[in-house]
């Protein structure tokens, strides 16, 4: 930021704002704000894991406040899952304990309710390596062994270093198996990524950092085509149903989720 000094011309002779001088003295001038001062004075703090007026007036609902599981459980289990933790402001898949193969205390993690139409926003960052997904109109019960054989998946992914980057439609962004993202937005492994996923009467969009990759339509001849051609064609139940619980992969690998919120349409 430049601070330009007026001077009075009297007489024809320049009398400067530095007592009386036309050149600035260094050091003298106590008002001066640099740039960065400014910006670091007007830049609003980031507040995670909340909701503004604003939101909350608009219909948007917290499902993480950074503090609490209180919404979430387990898939098909009471359990809020002691693998999902809570550190810094997100939820936190800790793989350090595993058997079999598989994360002790962990699972994927579902929303207490169900959602029909709705707008869901959360931030993720994957580890290096990574995959998990997020997962909507998922469904529970004896006969549903898993969240993916009812719902379709954003993917969660490193794409620098997970396998699965090598197929296409499973790498970050995509839905799962269906349809690939573009343009392809995904931040590196240990960046926080921006998701908003808009399913309302059939229309859904996924956003990933602030872009539409993906637009389609849900339940039309063109979708069951679709699903027909893909892998979930084994579980006559996918990609069926349009109320179902929001649900958190857990693939194996450590991944964060925070500001997770969610506006009923």
């Amino acid at each position: 930021m430049r601070t330009t000094f007026a001077c009075l011309f009297i007489a024809g002779a320049i009398a400067g704002c530095q007592g009386g001088s036309g050149t600035q003295q260094a050091g003298t001038d106590t008002t001066k704000t640099t740039t960065a001062d400014t910006m670091a004075k007007a830049a609003p703090v980031e507040m995670n894991n909340s909701l503004t007026n604003e939101e909350k007036s608009a219909g948007w609902q917290l499902l993480f406040d950074g503090n609490s599981k209180s919404n979430f459980h387990v898939f098909n289990k009471k359990s809020d899952g002691a693998a999902w933790q809570i550190a810094d402001g997100a939820l936190h898949l800790d793989t350090a304990n595993k058997k079999d193969g598989k994360i002790t205390g962990g699972g994927d993690l579902v929303t207490n309710d169900e959602y029909d139409n709705f707008d869901l926003k959360l931030e993720w960052k994957i580890s290096a390596g990574g995959n998990s997904g997020i997962l909507f109109y998922v469904q529970e019960g004896p006969k549903f062994g898993e969240t993916y054989h009812t719902g379709p998946e954003m993917q969660v992914l490193d794409n620098a270093a997970h396998p699965d980057a090598k197929i296409i439609k499973h790498r970050a962004g995509d839905l799962y198996d269906l349809i690939t993202s573009t343009p392809e937005t995904v931040k590196p492994a240990g960046e926080w990524n921006q998701v908003e996923i808009i399913s309302n009467k059939g229309a859904l969009e996924f956003h990933l950092n602030g872009t539409k990759v993906v637009s389609t339509t849900l339940w039309d001849d063109a979708w069951k085509k679709m699903v027909a051609a893909s892998k979930f064609k084994q579980w006559p139940g996918f990609g069926t149903y349009k109320t179902g619980h929001i649900a958190l992969q857990d693939h194996g690998n450590a991944v964060w989720y925070r500001n997770i919120r969610i506006k009923k349409l």
